[in-house]
């Protein structure tokens, strides 16, 4: 028979929110609400202020007013795709140094090269590990 002691219960740290970069601003763009909002969530423990939006051309309304610090853009949008939404944001002089993240389910070393092209600084693979 087991005694409470013999029990040992595995420790797991736990995440301190505004351990990050508090106030920081992320604007996240993809048509798949529930997607976006997991990510959103995830983000906002960590203290960052996040907007989601889920079409190509609402990131780039968005972005104007909010100016966000990080964009995370899914490839695949409706109305404007990442790749576009990426090259017209690195037109305008406000977004040429903010990192750009692609989130897409596409891996492949040419999906890679578009999205470096289209001016991304990071190229993620759905589904993403928090």
């Amino acid at each position: 028979m087991l005694n409470r002691e013999d029990i040992r219960i595995p420790t797991v740290p736990v995440a301190r929110a505004n351990v990050g970069a508090p106030g920081k601003r992320v604007l996240i763009a993809d048509d798949n609400v529930d997607a976006c909002e997991s990510i959103a969530m995830i983000l906002r423990v960590y203290g960052y202020d996040v907007r989601c939006v889920y079409d190509g051309p609402s990131v780039l309304q968005t972005a104007a007013s909010y100016r966000p610090d990080v964009v995370i853009l899914d490839i695949g949008l409706p109305g404007m795709s990442g790749y576009e939404v990426a090259r017209r944001l690195r037109q305008l002089s406000e977004f040429r140094r903010t990192p750009l993240v692609a989130v897409t389910g596409y891996g492949q070393d040419d999906d890679r090269r578009r999205s470096q092209e289209a001016g991304f600084d990071y190229h993620l693979i759905k589904p993403i590990d928090p």
